[in-house]
């Protein structure tokens, strides 16, 4: 499957300007197109100015932003639009009759390979994809604001969008490093479905004198565990789109209980803000009220989504998460609450707007959530960890739940290759490390050993599997992320690939087979390079080092895996020595980090022959000195354990030695540095 590779966005407008810059950032061609060249040249300043406020936060350099606005290009006129682009995203006004304008001029000019894709929050795309032209080559997309920043996005398909279609939109959504939601054309789709009546709701407990606006922000806040309450909210995205958006989901739902608050229609109508202020007293039972119903509202409406199979609740949750930005979800909050005090909100809320309760609270029990999904296809099982909000981070549910992925895959005859791979912009981001600090906390090792043990029998069942096991790390990938891609047979990487083992500069060693497949890989002083001064590996890096086995354009992705599962498993999977030992980093590896350097190393030293000044070995020992000492000395022994033991005797040494580098207060300092955002100090305890 080709890539998109060029995109077009018509309008250079807030949401424009930030699809554009963003679809820059990743390295896409863009073409910025708007009727007039004052519009044009407005959206290339919104974009100027955002990237210089990001120099100045040091997110980019003056070099990588002259090559992101090097790849957008200012059109004037949907008529000029390249004829070879690849994707069209419209993103004008909510007008139905202006969106088809755009798409029927689209429609002559594009090639007719072109996907045209429609932003919009409320329209219905199968409506908007008759009118296109092109049905089947046509996508909703819904971007959430401001589009460089949030990573939400919900991709609608149309009910006769291809296939092709949808796979390649995903790819390109994924390629931004967006958070894929998948959803039905319903009208709402899935955030706005349930967010847009709780901000009516808000206002609705305003207008009937229950507290003031100040208030209720202040209740829900902490209800919800918000930065922003409902008011603060409407105000910072304009009043007027909340209205037109609340009575909107009203006339398509047929659900008055939505339409707009008598409140927030006169304060639209004056042109006005909500003057919050600053009394937040209210009451205990206004707060319950409060609570009640704007929690009942979400759990409520929540059910309805799922029950109209519109996407999964745990995509409703990541919804939340990421593009509200809430800590937990509606059905994470409704099992943290207790599910009976949830369902009798939801309730509550139900008898208000006259709906039934949705089916999906007929139940007494907490909901069980799935991060992992296996798909069989062929002689092919792909297993994608798909927790994106939380970059695919492993813990104890997700660990078991891709026990059971791959256990099913092995026991299933007719596959001979399965595919890992992490939904999002990560394959795997490493373990859940506030898991780790409770423990800690509260003397609970043997929950952690037994956590540990666990993720081991996974990484084996994938390591000694008789299928051909592929990690597609096409992301990024740390600490035990890492670790589960080199249990593979074989590593796909592409241009965005990046690899890094974190453990030692947090406090710990890396658990899950990390001081041991890579210096039967790469060699040891190649594992010492990434191992114990936890450097980052680009894709090129990690390819010279073995770690990847297949470096490729995003493009060869699937035809590398036909080929890699044609050809079965590799003749030898540990060479313990670098693919190319040729490359600068394998060549400096040997040489500094050589069995007679490392007691100069492990001491903090310079090791004889090797001047201090020099960059990359200064760099080292900066890195070096910011590691845990007790962690740096226990990897570096156990990387030294490959050259003389069994993967699995060295495996069984991680193992034997978790209690010790757990039970150090270095390890909890550096753990909760990382949470805290802080510099560690470490003692050497």
């Amino acid at each position: 499957m080709q890539p998109i590779q060029n995109v077009a966005i018509i309008g250079a407008g807030n949401m424009g300007s930030g699809i554009a810059q963003k679809t820059a950032q990743e390295e896409f061609d863009v073409q910025m197109v708007d009727r007039e060249d004052k519009w044009v040249d407005r959206g290339m300043t919104i974009i100027s100015d955002f990237l210089a406020e990001a120099i100045e936060r040091r997110i980019f350099s003056p070099q990588q932003v002259e090559e992101i606005q090097g790849r957008i290009k200012g059109v004037v006129g949907t008529e000029n639009t390249a004829k070879e682009t690849d994707l069209v995203i419209e993103a004008v006004f909510e007008d139905f009759n202006i969106k088809t304008e755009v798409f029927n001029t689209l429609n002559e000019v594009c090639d007719e390979k072109t996907i045209l894709a429609s932003n919009t929050s409320s329209l219905s795309v199968d409506d908007l994809a008759k009118a296109s032209g092109r049905a089947d080559r046509f996508v909703g997309l819904h971007f959430f604001y401001h589009p460089a920043k949030n990573r939400l996005v919900e991709v609608i398909p149309g009910s006769v969008t291809s296939p092709e279609t949808l796979a390649k939109t995903v790819q390109y959504c994924r390629g931004l490093g967006k958070v894929v939601i998948i959803c039905k054309d319903r009208p709402g789709f899935v955030v706005n479905r349930f967010f847009v009546p709780w901000l009516n709701e808000a206002c609705l407990l305003l207008q009937e004198g229950v507290a003031s606006a100040a208030a209720i922000d202040a209740v829900a806040m902490k209800a919800f565990r918000i930065g922003m309450g409902p008011f603060a909210l409407m105000n910072l995205t304009g009043p007027p789109i909340a209205l037109h958006s609340t009575d909107y989901l009203a006339e398509q739902l047929d659900t008055p209980r939505y339409v707009g608050a008598e409140n927030l229609r006169s304060m639209v109508e004056a042109g006005e803000e909500w003057v919050i202020g600053d009394d937040i007293e209210c009451t205990e039972e206004a707060a319950e009220t409060i609570r009640m119903r704007l929690l009942g509202q979400v759990f409520a409406v929540s059910g309805q989504i799922v029950d109209e199979e519109i996407c999964s609740m745990e995509d409703v949750d990541r919804g939340a998460k990421v593009g509200l930005r809430w800590a937990k979800g509606p059905f994470e909050l409704a099992n943290k609450l207790g599910i009976n005090e949830a369902k009798y909100m939801a309730q509550d809320y139900c008898e208000l707007a006259n709906f039934p309760l949705p089916n999906i609270w007929n139940r007494d029990t907490s909901f069980d959530f799935s991060y992992v999904d296996l798909d069989i296809s062929g002689e092919t099982a792909t297993i994608t960890i798909n927790r994106p909000e939380a970059m695919n981070a492993l813990n104890e549910t997700v660990v078991n739940q891709l026990g059971k992925a791959v256990d099913a895959a092995n026991s299933n005859s007719g596959v001979k290759t399965i595919v890992l791979d992490g939904a999002g912009k990560a394959f795997v981001a490493g373990a859940d490390v506030k898991f780790f600090v409770d423990k800690i906390k509260d003397d609970s090792f043997p929950d952690i050993y037994t956590f540990t043990a666990n993720g081991h029998d996974v990484l084996n069942s994938l390591e000694y599997s008789e299928k051909t096991t592929i990690a597609l790390t096409t992301g990024l990938s740390l600490g035990g992320g890492l670790e589960l891609a080199l249990s593979c047979d074989y590593r796909i990487g592409t241009k965005k690939t990046q690899f890094r083992f974190p453990e030692t500069n947090i406090g710990i060693f890396p658990g899950l087979g990390g001081t041991q497949r890579p210096p039967r890989i790469s060699g040891i002083p190649a594992a010492r390079w990434a191992v114990l001064a936890g450097n980052f590996m680009t894709a090129n890096i990690a390819y010279d080092l073995g770690l990847i086995t297949h470096l490729v354009d995003v493009s060869e992705v699937d035809s590398v895996i036909a080929q890699i599962s044609k050809n079965g498993k590799p003749d030898e999977k540990y060479p313990a020595k670098p693919r190319d030992s040729n490359s600068s980093i394998a060549k400096f590896s040997n040489a500094f980090y050589s069995d007679e350097n490392m007691s100069s190393i492990l001491s903090g030293e310079c090791p004889d022959g090797f001047d201090v000044e020099d960059k990359i070995v200064s760099r080292q020992l900066k890195s070096i000195s910011r590691t845990a000492p007790i962690a740096l000395k226990m990897a570096s022994e156990l990387i030294d354990l490959a050259s003389s033991t069994t993967l699995k005797e060295g495996l069984g040494k991680e193992l034997d030695n978790l209690e010790k580098i757990f039970s150090t207060k270095d390890a909890l300092e550096g753990l909760s540095a990382l949470i805290e955002g802080r510099k560690p100090a470490y003692q050497n305890q």
